[in-house]
């Protein structure tokens, strides 16, 4: 089953995000199972929005994701991101995009 996966990151500027980004396209099937990607930043930090085909895959990326994250300075302590997954109902491309 699919989900969205809300993480709220203070703290972190969009400079430090760009630095892991580009690690992270390094290994791009690192992404398997990634629907749709958005960072947005706030005054507090960023705000992540994924959709992931599976819960599993989602799983899979955070394990191999926060390792790079903390050697980027990124904090190792899960309690300061907060992150919410919820069960998608449905999810479909727009028509004549990719």
């Amino acid at each position: 089953m699919a989900v969205l996966v809300h993480a709220a990151l203070p703290g972190i500027s969009t400079d430090q995000y760009d630095a892991l980004n580009a690690k992270l396209q390094e290994t791009p099937e690192i992404f398997e199972g990634c629907v749709s990607h958005t960072c947005v930043p706030t005054g507090e930090g960023l705000e992540v929005f994924d959709v992931w085909e599976t819960e599993e895959q989602m799983n899979a990326f955070t394990e191999r994701m926060m390792p790079l994250a903390v050697e980027l300075g990124w904090p190792s302590d899960p309690e300061k991101a907060a992150v919410r997954v919820f069960p998608v109902h449905n999810y479909w491309p727009p028509k004549g995009r990719g």
